[in-house]
């Protein structure tokens, strides 16, 4: 293909990229907190809390995003038809629960990481448990869980060209038609250099989170 033709095909690039990042942003904005309740959930003293969260886990980390694409894609619209539940909808609904179930064992593993005296120190100076955490625990917790958050951020990014699968025209569904009309491997070559230019912009949010948050020695 000649630059011309390149040029030409960017409009249909950056719309597909524009879906991939709507993706990215809602299922972070639903996944993360829900990581956080699915992690107080493991946490839980009550057994049959943590360990249906336990069992929540395991299925959603032990199957393929793209098997669970499909299954919320065809479970709820055809069998449920629940009004306006769209392509895009399912995509955010299996996405979240899927990172959801990541992001919570990264908060688990961060907030058990923080030595039991610190809980003790804040009990004897009469903080509240709520209080403990928002202001002691959770601020070491959020610096530790960094690096392997913006490990999960990037795979996102690559992970919304699953979304394909249902039928999403985001990124990759755009290179793909364009490969198999022109012939030429180069529009895969231009997503794979969008692809890069996102994980680049989600790899400097994130050092710059960590230099941010550097002060907190722990």
């Amino acid at each position: 293909m000649t630059w011309p033709a390149i040029v030409d095909l960017l409009p249909a690039f950056i719309e597909g990229s524009w879906v991939a990042v709507k993706l990215f942003f809602i299922t972070l904005l639903f996944a993360l907190p829900l990581g956080l309740l699915l992690a107080f959930g493991r946490m839980s003293k009550w057994k049959a809390v943590s360990r249906s969260v336990a069992i929540f886990q395991y299925v959603i980390r032990g199957t393929p995003l793209m098997l669970q694409l499909v299954f919320v894609m065809y479970f709820p619209s055809l069998q449920l038809n629940i009004s306006g539940f769209d392509r895009f909808t399912a995509a955010c609904v299996a996405f979240t629960i899927n990172y959801a179930a990541y992001f919570s064992e990264i908060y688990r593993s961060g907030i058990e990481s923080i030595p039991k005296g610190q809980y003790e120190a804040a009990r004897v100076l009469g903080f509240s448990r709520a209080r403990t955490f928002l202001r002691i625990i959770w601020p070491q917790t959020f610096k530790r869980i960094l690096p392997p958050l913006g490990n999960e951020f990037m795979t996102l990014v690559k992970d919304t060209a699953l979304a394909t699968a249902i039928g999403i025209i985001e990124l990759l569904r755009v290179a793909q038609n364009h490969m198999n009309r022109t012939g030429s491997m180069t529009p895969i070559v231009v997503a794979l250099v969008f692809y890069l230019i996102m994980n680049g912009m989600v790899n400097l949010f994130m050092n710059g989170l960590e230099r941010r948050f550097a002060y907190y020695k722990v």
